[in-house]
């Protein structure tokens, strides 16, 4: 088992060059498995959730090519099954993509239930209450879950709550169904934007992502045949953002898009850190006239502060003058990494989806163990703002999710090793 030995204590300064979106990454691969011919998608990051899915792409006959780190050829049309039975369907959440993107393709899929991290109950049932909208018949049993349409067709689908991954599983059945779908109250996030344009740009007609009515005017072809350039992470961005007044250093994120970072950006500036923003840049640094003020936060689908930034910005408020507070909107059950803060000495006291965090509590070095990819970082952030030596476990959950890690960490000048 692999950890990170991390000395902590050291001001984190300096570049950091932002990778791909995860979440983006994840969605775009799956709608390229609609098209009707081959496709480029660069700027993917280089980690274990990536590969896994391209591993299953490959397990059920379509061609991957990798032509460069972070950039791959896809072609679609020599996929052999609309059965995703494989255990590899189980590492992680994303996965779930290929149900609509194989009924859009085939009108029928049977898909082995994912997984991913485990912090809620995540149904799919806004995901089919959405195929079924459009024809498909589902089912599911046995850990797997079946749906099939003799012919998909155009309709109206209303969320009952905001939803990333039903969002974009709709769009990938709909973009070939005969006909016009609507889908009201639609995730706004900037990945269902970057789906919607990969999609456009292979032939689709899709209308009105980033808003929360979209619609789709099926197409019964897509030809493909394009390169697209996956969006930067946000999330990756926003924790390197949080890690310089954290460690009391001053780093600048590259190849960013600031708008997307406006949520984390606004708190920040409300802490009292000094955020610049440049064109594709963002630098975060602390005043030193100025202390680290405590805050309120709120998870919130987009342009809502992100659930998946949580974790990173209680572990910002542990170093915080005064008592801040967070509120967990998205999922029930994020809070599980606290008892490894309290390890740490924090000062924190968790009631349902609230977290009261007492701030300028220091923090020693301890063996802590990840319990999910955002959680995992947030520990290793801990990790690197405390005093002493601290070992975190599990790391095989945090790399699902940032490439590079120890490198671009240690060129910011932390101490931070990887044990095998």
């Amino acid at each position: 088992m692999s950890s990170y030995k991390i000395t902590g204590g050291h001001p984190l300064s300096g570049h950091v060059k932002i990778g791909g979106s995860k979440n983006a990454s994840l969605a775009v691969l799956a709608a390229a498995m609609v098209l009707d011919g081959p496709c480029v998608i660069e700027n993917l990051p280089t980690i274990s959730d990536i590969d896994v899915l391209l591993q299953i792409f490959s397990d059920i006959g379509a061609t991957v090519e990798y032509l460069a780190p972070g950039k791959v050829r896809l072609d679609a049309t020599t996929i052999n099954t609309h059965e995703v039975l494989h255990d590899r369907v189980t590492k992680l959440r994303g996965s779930y993509y290929l149900l609509g993107a194989l009924l859009g393709r085939f009108g029928k899929v049977a898909l082995r239930m994912p997984g991913g991290c485990d912090f809620g109950v995540r149904p799919i049932d806004l995901h089919l209450k959405g195929f079924q909208a459009l024809g498909a018949e589902t089912e599911v049993g046995y850990g797997i879950v079946s749906c099939h349409a003799d012919a998909l067709t155009g309709g109206g689908v209303f969320l009952d709550t905001v939803s990333v991954g039903a969002t974009v599983n709709i769009m990938l059945a709909a973009v070939k169904a005969n006909g016009k779908t609507v889908i009201d109250n639609a995730a706004r996030e900037p990945h269902i934007v970057d789906v919607a344009n990969f999609l456009n740009a292979m032939g689709a007609d899709i209308r009105g992502a980033g808003t929360d009515v979209i619609r789709i005017n099926g197409r019964p072809t897509l030809p493909a045949n394009q390169e697209y350039t996956v969006i930067p992470d946000q999330i990756e961005a926003g924790t390197y953002m949080i890690l310089a007044p954290l460690t009391g250093g001053d780093i600048t994120v590259l190849g960013v898009i600031p708008k997307h970072m406006e949520p984390l950006s606004a708190k920040l500036v409300e802490m009292g850190v000094v955020v610049e923003e440049g064109e594709d840049s963002i630098r975060c640094y602390l005043n030193g006239k100025e202390n680290l003020k405590s805050a309120s936060f709120k998870t919130m689908p987009y342009p809502g502060f992100p659930t998946d930034l949580q974790p990173q910005a209680v572990v910002l408020l542990c170093a915080a003058e005064g008592t801040g507070r967070m509120i967990e909107n998205v999922w029930e059950n994020r809070f599980q990494y606290v008892d490894a803060l309290r390890m740490m000495g924090a000062n924190i006291i968790t009631s349902g989806r609230l977290a009261v965090i007492s701030g300028n509590a220091p923090l020693t070095g301890s063996q802590v163990t990840a319990r999910d990819l955002r959680a995992g970082a947030a520990l290793v952030m801990a990790g690197l703002a405390a005093q002493g030596t601290t070992e975190v476990l599990d790391i095989d959950r945090i790399e699902r999710g940032y490439e590079h890690f120890v490198e671009k960490l240690t060129d910011l000048g932390a101490k931070i090793e990887r044990i095998e």
